[in-house]
């Protein structure tokens, strides 16, 4: 459980008779404590003599609870395709460097402060950095309060890698001994993160090396199943509360068929995959829309628009994924117009899967976004429709706008990033925005926009896309336009044709920027 330093042959030894016990209830709120319940924040002991022992037995059949809801992240790519169930388990599945620590702090972030209950982390074996960071991020967030301790809403457990393995393997029951306090004595629904699942293995496959046992598949040890049952059985929901626990896990080799995460695999409710190949491609939460999965994403329990369009979603992905090799080796030109389209919207819904992270601001400059469910149903079924289509890949990706031309009442305004707020009437004229090397042209007929919070909202009478309005046809129209107002007799019909005239030239410069 501690350094071995000084120990020797011959010194005694006393037996307590007690079980390894520590310290639950709302004073391990807001602190920070090691496998043995210790406090090693440095803001002195724990006010409580309420102990309980970390082995102990998982809650009978009768008393679990069985009632099927979701729970909401916000974060588009797991809400629609691998949605959570409250009081279920989650696993977020990657190799080193995919992002499954900044997912899992995103988490936090979004859940802690919107779940309104008690959240307990278990840092199990990962790096000692990561843990000052989340502790420092959960300050600066006020889930735990620094000027009075008891408003905090999350009590933290840090078995570090620098921890014997011993430590290592128990600091999970830790947690979850005081996660289970809050559930069955307080009937409170809790939430239990940690980071991360592998390391409990690993400790324990250190363990049994040290006590001589017989190496099992890949050099497992042979009570793997075992040990993992006795810490996943324990997170469950009963008829008091409910525990809803989010478990990173490391891959080794990026192997999912590896005894560690395939063992996992078996308990958890839903599964959120990280892809190397996204991470590459700059894509953020590299999520594998294909390889995540959930048991709640049923149309019973989600409802038929939700399943319906998650099951669209997968489709357009994966007959993308089937082309791949096809467009490789022949070009996008060979497809069929069919399977191009497909390609277009595949590539498009990629991109719209990435989402700018809270706890990421300060690495990438971007706002952090949370995305109702709502929202994020109805963005995938315009994209699947068909009704985007003109739009470019990268309208669709989390990068910045740098900059927007406006045409208003006033003439043309340029808008760049952090502008002053501002309200005005949108004249009939050209929107244009620009996307890192890209240009958006739009065609507007008169609306109203305001900036603010470094955001626009322009509402219209009408807008066209440049690229979807036809030369020949704008061409035409202008023709027509300058005849009427040759011919326009009255004021009312000299205006009416002054705008119709407007509208025409518009449609053409639009066609003409285009090009």
């Amino acid at each position: 459980m501690s350094a071995t330093d000084g120990l020797m042959r011959g010194m005694d030894v006393i037996d307590t008779g007690a079980p390894l016990s520590v310290p639950v209830g709302g004073a391990t709120l807001g602190r920070i404590f090691n496998v043995l319940g210790e406090p090693i924040d440095n803001l002195g002991p724990v006010d409580t003599r309420t102990t309980s022992p970390i082995h102990r037995s998982a809650p009978a059949f009768i008393q679990l609870d069985t009632k099927l809801s979701i729970f909401e992240t916000g974060i588009k790519v797991v809400d629609l395709l691998a949605p959570y169930r409250r009081g279920g388990k989650i696993g977020l599945f990657g190799g080193a460097g995919v992002g499954k620590t900044v997912l899992i702090m995103e988490l936090i972030n979004n859940i802690a402060k919107a779940h309104g209950g008690v959240s307990v982390f278990g840092g199990v074996g990962e790096r000692t950095r990561e843990g000052n960071d989340l502790y420092m991020e959960m300050k600066e967030s006020g889930v735990i309060n620094e000027q009075n301790i008891a408003e905090s809403k999350v009590a933290l457990v840090y078995g570090q890698m620098n921890e014997p393995p011993g430590a290592r393997m128990r600091v999970g029951l830790t947690a979850l001994t005081m996660a289970e306090y809050f559930r069955d004595v307080n009937e409170q629904d809790v939430l239990l993160f940690i980071d991360n699942i592998f390391r409990f293995v690993q400790a324990g496959s250190e363990v049994s090396a040290l006590l001589g046992r017989m190496p099992s598949a890949v050099g497992y040890q042979p009570t793997l199943s075992t040990e993992m049952g006795s810490l996943q059985e324990r997170i469950t929901s009963t008829k008091e509360g409910s525990i809803t626990s989010i478990q990173a896990v490391y891959v080794p080799a990026d192997d999912l068929t590896d005894p560690a995460p395939a063992t996992t695999f078996a308990h958890l409710d839903a599964t959120t995959v990280l892809s190397r190949g996204l991470a590459a491609k700059g894509i953020y939460p590299a999520v594998d829309p294909l390889d995540s999965t959930s048991t709640m994403l049923q149309p019973r329990i989600v409802g038929e628009e939700h399943y319906e369009t998650a099951q669209r979603v997968k489709q357009t992905l994966q007959r993308y994924k089937e082309l791949q090799d096809i467009i490789a080796i022949l070009g996008l030109d060979e497809l069929s117009e069919e399977d191009r389209l497909t390609v277009a919207r595949a590539r498009k819904i990629e991109r719209f899967l990435s989402q700018p992270f809270f706890v990421a601001e300060v690495f990438t400059g971007s706002p952090g976004k949370y995305v109702g469910l709502a929202e994020t149903i109805k963005g995938f079924k315009l994209i699947l429709s068909g009704e985007l289509d003109g739009l470019p890949e990268q309208a669709f990706y989390l990068v910045e706008v740098k900059e927007i031309i406006l045409s208003t009442n006033s003439g043309q305004i340029g808008i760049l990033p952090n502008h002053a707020p501002i309200a005005t009437a949108v004249d009939i004229g050209i929107l244009r925005i620009r996307l890192q090397d890209q240009w958006l042209t739009m065609a507007l007929m008169g609306g109203f926009a305001r900036i603010g919070n470094n955001e626009i909202t322009v509402l219209v009478n009408d807008a066209e896309k440049g690229s979807d309005i036809d030369p020949q046809e704008a061409q035409q129209t202008l023709e027509i336009a300058e005849v009427n107002l040759s011919k326009a007799e009255g004021k009312r019909q000299t205006i009416e044709a002054n705008l119709a005239l407007r509208r025409a030239r518009t449609r053409v410069e639009a066609i003409n920027m285009m090009s």
